[in-house]
């Protein structure tokens, strides 16, 4: 059932996020030639030869370092290792076999898993350079020469590793499983959310704000279902947004949420709500993802009876544009209310998805208009002639009517608030078109 997985390794700035991105055929890993820019395992689906295989790639390993965020990313890498059939061992034909590079190489001979010797930057088409035999040193067998950003060698490469796949199975997997991008601002606690939901360190955890740069995806299953989490960079105000990376890693948290089914919103309980968690809560309204508000470390607030209630009354406040968002209060380094969490995502999921059929629209649409009446303007009222649902994720609405510029916001949101009093609709946005029937 499990796909095979291979695990891209070396040491920092050998090229092996721009190889990953290769394989995987498009940019999910973050590329710059600073050093130490992939800090997590990231995780993508390749093919080969009509086999689906995951594809891991890693933060350049450093054997010898006193550096927190280093020590943090060799222990990531050797989690792939531990995780991976097959290892591809990425080495700089330019810098010729270095001394961190014999490191490596005894390191992942102590893991027994095979290798394969992958020199990157051989950039040049036909006979491979001389310079490539230095690398039989390192004791891992026939060296095999690619260009990562030309994309020579990488057939070789991949038969070599499928020298040492296990037998496929035949088996499908079931895609019920649920997407749910944890966002928020840094340091909110949205990495150790992920490694207590998963139950290992799945994402660097640091109280340096900025540790995630790329999202991550963990997939976790349970009584309750399959969720796939995808831990993302904090995003910060564009004033803070400084170097190329920061700035990847705010267009891979878009990304994250584009791909998400459910957002979780996650506010540090003891800042409390800040300008930069609206925005964040934007982006997720802007692309119709169903919502949680998650109210983390509660452990840590001071609390009374009240404490909570008033906390929630003000948050409706503040996120009054997203009045439908279900909002809980949990502690990711306890687990406090984790549990229930969920609960409530697989129930904002099923709202997302929510289909209603014409008939009952348009019971709700009559009974609505009995009530209030259309808006008018200079004689002319508002004729809304029948409503359908034209989509999900979120539920879209088309209404059919004469006049679509009488058909005011107001009026669309006393709608809206009709059909969720009848369907509830919690912890997703509502979309309305407008069409004039007989529009020519």
């Amino acid at each position: 059932m499990a796909k095979p997985v291979v695990a891209i390794v070396g040491r920092p700035n050998v090229g092996k996020s721009t190889l990953f991105n290769k394989l995987i055929g498009q940019r999910l890993s973050i590329v710059d030639d600073t050093p130490g820019v992939t800090r997590d395992r990231i995780y993508g689906e390749a093919e080969w030869a009509g086999r689906k295989f995951m594809l891991i790639d890693t933060g350049g390993i450093e054997p010898k370092t006193d550096d927190i965020i280093l020590k943090s990313m060799r222990s990531q890498a050797q989690l792939a290792i531990d995780m991976a059939n097959v290892i591809i061992f990425v080495t700089d034909l330019r810098s010729g076999v270095t001394a961190s590079d014999s490191e490596v190489a005894a390191m992942l001979l102590k893991s027994g898993k095979p290798i394969v010797l992958c020199v990157n930057k051989c950039d040049k088409i036909g006979e491979p350079p001389l310079e490539i035999y230095e690398f039989y040193n390192l004791g891992l067998g026939d060296p095999i020469g690619v260009s990562s950003v030309h994309g020579h060698g990488t057939g070789d490469l991949l038969e070599e590793v499928f020298k040492f796949m296990p037998e496929d199975t035949d088996e499908d997997e079931e895609s019920d499983t649920v997407n749910v991008a944890v966002i928020g601002k840094p340091n909110a606690g949205k990495s150790s959310l992920i490694n207590y939901l998963s139950g290992e360190e799945r994402s660097i955890v640091s109280d340096i704000a900025g540790t995630t740069r790329d999202a991550i995806d963990t997939l976790v299953e349970n009584e309750q279902g399959s969720f796939n989490f995808i831990d993302t960079a904090g995003l910060r105000r564009k004033s803070k947004v400084e170097d190329d990376i920061e700035k990847y890693s705010v267009l891979r948290a878009k990304m994250a949420i584009e791909r998400s089914d459910v957002c979780v919103i996650m506010i540090d309980g003891a800042d409390g709500f800040t300008e930069q968690d609206s925005k964040v809560a934007g982006l997720a309204l802007e692309q119709g993802k169903a919502c949680i508000i998650a109210v983390n470390k509660w452990d840590i607030v001071d609390k009374d009876g009240k404490t909570m209630d008033s906390y929630r009354k003000k948050l409706m406040n503040d996120f009054s544009f997203m009045s439908y968002a279900p909002i809980i209060f949990i502690s990711a380094k306890t687990g406090q209310r984790v549990d229930r969490l969920f609960e409530l995502i697989k129930y904002v999921h099923t709202q997302n998805t929510m289909r209603i059929s014409t008939g009952m629209l348009n019971d709700i649409l009559a009974d609505a208009t009995a009530r209030v009446q259309p808006p008018s303007d200079k004689g002319k009222r508002l004729k809304i002639y029948y409503m359908t649902q034209a989509s999900t994720k979120p539920p879209t609405f088309v209404c059919f009517c004469n006049r679509a510029e009488l058909f005011h916001f107001s009026y669309q949101r006393y709608l809206e608030n009709q059909i969720r009093s009848t369907f509830g609709l919690e912890g997703t946005p509502v979309r309305f078109v407008i069409r004039e029937r007989g529009d020519k």
